[in-house]
């Protein structure tokens, strides 16, 4: 099973994890809402570093930001093609640029999805 940290009081968030949910047919994902205080005891790190960036685990190895989402789609018939290309070194390498070019902008996103 894949586990999926999320900012569950980011409206941004709570809708990405929301499709995610409708698109986990097979319930291979456990979602811990990080915002949640009773999550307390599911963070494997720090609450700051979870909030931080986008965090997965899979096959008991903790991994964020763009290979944390590769995780979360390869747990996902509909979206394991592109999980699985992100096994490549350079696939990983762009999405993790563009991911931390989003987590730049984010603050903004939050902000109209919030509206």
């Amino acid at each position: 099973m894949t586990i999926v940290w999320f900012d569950g009081a980011c409206p941004l968030c709570r809708r990405e994890i929301a499709l995610m949910r409708r698109l986990d047919r097979r319930g291979r994902i456990r979602f811990v809402d990080v915002a949640d205080p009773a999550a307390g005891d599911n963070c494997p790190i720090d609450r700051g570093a979870l909030l931080a960036r986008f965090h997965a685990e899979e096959d008991g190895r903790l991994l964020s930001g763009a290979a944390a989402f590769a995780a979360m789609w390869r747990a996902i018939p509909w979206l394991r093609p592109l999980g699985l290309a992100a096994r490549n070194p350079r696939v990983l390498a762009l999405l993790e640029r563009a991911y931390v070019r989003f987590l730049r902008v984010r603050p903004q996103l939050q902000r109209w999805f919030a509206a």
